[in-house]
């Protein structure tokens, strides 16, 4: 979220070791009886939105009851953001290797789509739990069109790769093939390899009366061998697990590659000495893999998830993705054994699993990847005149500094600003949230150092960040090893804000300085994500954050702030007080206009918020990555708002809300989506910024995303999105994000 010979490999690869399918008929009774496919018993899926919001009861800006079907499908807005990442890998326009990485990313989005969205709306539907959602689906209605539109798009993903992607890489030198395009030299090399270095990690397992089917963990690649007993004639069916910690391509000679189940598909007779291997197939799971945790404290809760997480790995199905070539009667055993129906089935050409393109993306070809760009240092952090490490807390006593990542430095503004308060013997105490970070993370040293000197360091790690648990837990271990205080936050809600306060004494005062972004404390992914943030010695800023880690690491029951708008209490309310406001505005003759940019769009009280402002006149513009359930260029209901959404090398991140204010504009900036869960289950955070140019910055930044003459998709009422990528003349439109690297580029400051 995150966050790529002459001969070319043929449109369609040949499978490896392809004899004649053989009858399995027999297998069924070579195996233990099972009980009939059901839908198991599941429990409420507690990060689907809810419906607290009154979409029936709504009223328009005349007084009139909004009408019904004024919001899209979440779902199938998630599939259509998804489609755009493929479109991305269709453009011939992108760099050969990013294109391979945009498939990868599409492939790695959408096993997590089915491993939280879809296994939720199932284990809703099973408890009786769903209703209706805010577009009107019933949710079989829902899953119906997930199944049908995710089969179109997995139907089109496959093609990309094996009609263009795959046959460029060939073109250029990097053969992605299958094992009968190898040489016999190739083929002796990977016997070799397989020998040592594969066939000792491979555990081939029967299926027959002694032993039952076995368990198919999430995720992992698999084939399903048949063999024949030569002695008795039966055939019978094992399971081969491909080893998930080995590379997923193999290089069989410089810049040839060939999927690591190939090898092993064609070593089959080495597993299985004395049998005759009759057929083998790939095929490949997705399971539930969301987390339910009942949180009484926080000691219970870090044990309790650290038990569920060895849950996790035997959700339920709810994917079984296939090779196209499969034997009916191997394909009827895995839906049976599974207990899955057939919608959830997913035939595809091979290879499966085409995450493993990430390794191949990261092959030293930089001709064929985005030209390299490498972060500088904030110009108010810069020193132009001397070699030595920028004193951050002078910069900030002089005037606040707003960061945009990865076009300003991470590592020279916020890491920098952290490692110097662990360092310096005059900063008393630092607090920290920590929602996701690396596992060689400078931030958590910095902390560790701090604490180990002797200051008072508090750190807020959210593990309950999803597909994150295991690291943050091992991370909050050692902060408490290292002396830091750890605190989980307040039950029942994530903390998913991003802040960071340092109190230092200066003199006979003590003076707090602050950060609060829109993106985690990640040194890695601040190269690859959008994100805003600022730094600043602002007192009121910086007793809002002393108020809130109160709240949160203690009984503080504060609700209002200074400078911060905080969700779940205030956050709703103080946006759609804003955007009504821009109502009173727009009557008066004032300026007025909403301009938000924001990763999801779905609150519906945010959204009927905005269709009054629309009723009213007020320009509005929503730049969001990712899903929207706002109807944008209805007549009578959202005429004048529009929708855009980029994508690009780099993932859109931060969210920024302005309002024109009658001629004072107003901008906040922070971690908040317009979700119901960030809005009613989160600390999620907003502050408002007030220097008159950093304010003007965000503005424009906010009008060249959503402008027609910049590079976007654009959401038309009937919920498709449309590119523009050109003008009417053919000539391409500039992305924002390349016009940012340009003028980053041309700024001075020191390359990090």
């Amino acid at each position: 979220m995150d966050q790529q010979t002459s001969a070319q490999a043929p449109a369609t690869s040949p499978t490896p070791s392809a004899p004649a399918q053989p009858s399995v008929g027999s297998i069924a009774a070579h195996r233990p009886s099972t009980v009939a496919a059901s839908l198991p018993e599941l429990e409420p899926d507690l990060d689907a939105d809810l419906d607290a919001y009154d979409v029936d009861g709504a009223l328009g800006d005349d007084g009139v009851e909004l009408p019904a079907g004024r919001f899209l499908d979440r779902e199938r807005s998630w599939l259509a953001f998804n489609e755009r990442v493929l479109e991305l890998a269709e453009d011939p326009a992108t760099p050969l290797l990013e294109r391979a990485k945009f498939l990868a990313i599409f492939a790695s989005n959408l096993d997590e789509f089915f491993m939280v969205r879809v296994a939720g709306l199932k284990r809703r539907i099973a408890t009786g739990v769903a209703t209706r959602s805010a577009s009107g689906l019933q949710p079989r209605e829902v899953l119906d069109l997930i199944w049908t539109r995710s089969r179109e798009l997995m139907a089109r993903h496959a093609a990309c790769y094996q009609q263009d992607v795959a046959p460029e890489l060939g073109g250029a030198g990097i053969h992605l093939i299958r094992w009968p395009e190898l040489t016999e030299k190739e083929q002796a090399r990977l016997f070799t390899l397989f020998r040592h270095q594969i066939f000792p990690v491979l555990t081939p397992l029967a299926v027959d009366p002694a032993h039952p089917f076995p368990y198919i963990s999430g995720l992992s690649l698999n084939l399903a061998v048949v063999v024949r007993n030569p002695v008795s004639g039966h055939d019978h069916f094992a399971r081969v697990k491909v080893p998930p910690l080995l590379s997923r391509f193999l290089e069989a000679s410089p810049q040839r590659y060939v999927p690591i189940e190939d090898v092993i598909a064609a070593h089959l007779e080495e597993l299985f000495p004395g049998m005759e291997v009759r057929a083998h197939h790939m095929f490949r799971v997705t399971r539930n893999e969301d987390l339910e945790v009942e949180e009484d404290d926080a000691e219970n809760l870090l044990k309790a998830l650290e038990k569920e997480l060895m849950r996790r790995r035997f959700g339920p199905p709810v994917r079984l993705e296939v090779e196209e070539s499969i034997d009916p009667a191997v394909l009827d055993l895995l839906v049976q054994e599974l207990k899955i129906s057939e919608a959830e089935v997913y035939p595809l050409p091979g290879p499966l699993d085409l995450t493993g393109l990430f390794g191949i993306s990261a092959l030293d070809r930089p001709e064929l990847k985005y030209p390299k760009f490498v972060a500088g240092t904030h110009r108010d952090l810069a020193e132009v005149e001397s070699a030595s490490a920028p004193d951050i807390f002078a910069a900030l006593r002089n005037r606040d500094v707003l960061l945009h990542h990865p076009y300003d430095s991470f590592s020279t503004s916020v890491q920098a600003f952290l490692e110097q308060a662990a360092a310096d013997p005059d900063v008393l105490a630092i607090k920290q949230t920590l929602y996701r970070t690396s596992g060689d993370s400078p931030i958590v040293d910095a902390l560790i150092d701090a604490a180990e000197s002797g200051k008072q360091v508090l750190v807020l790690v959210e593990i309950k960040a999803r597909f994150d648990e295991q690291a943050n837990i091992k991370w909050a271990r050692k902060l408490e090893e290292a002396g830091c205080h750890v605190v989980y936050g307040l039950v029942g809600l994530k903390t998913h804000c991003k802040l960071s306060l340092v109190v230092r004494q200066e003199g006979d005062m003590l003076r707090r300085y602050s950060h609060v972004g829109t993106g985690n404390y990640h040194p890695k992914t601040a190269r690859l994500y959008e994100d805003l943030g600022l730094l600043t010695a602002d007192p009121q800023v910086g007793a809002d954050l002393s108020d809130l880690f109160n709240r949160l690491s203690g009984y503080s029951r504060r609700e209002t702030y200074r400078r911060l708008l905080v969700a779940p209490k205030s956050l709703r309310d103080g946006l759609v007080q804003r955007i009504t406001k821009e109502i009173a505005h727009q009557r008066a003759g004032h300026p007025a206009y909403v301009r938000i940019k924001v990763n999801s769009m779905v609150d519906e009280a945010v959204i009927d918020a905005l269709y009054r402002a629309s009723q009213a006149g007020v320009s509005v513009d929503i730049w969001v990555r990712g899903i929207c359930a706002l109807r944008p260029g209805v007549p009578g209901l959202s005429e004048n708002i529009r929708v855009r959404s980029v994508l690009g090398r780099f993932l859109e991140h931060s969210r920024v809300f302005a309002f024109g204010n009658g001629g004072e504009p107003e901008v906040w900036l922070g971690s908040a989506d317009m979700m119901h869960r960030n809005l009613d289950r989160r600390i999620e955070a907003l502050v408002r910024v007030t220097d008159p140019g950093h304010r003007a910055s965000l503005d424009r930044l906010l009008r060249t995303g959503t402008s027609d003459t910049t590079s976007a998709w654009h959401l038309g009422p009937d919920g498709n999105w449309t590119r523009h990528a050109a003008d009417a003349d053919g000539t391409p439109l500039r992305n924002v994000q390349e016009m940012l690297i340009d003028a980053r580029r041309r700024r001075r400051g020191p390359a990090t």
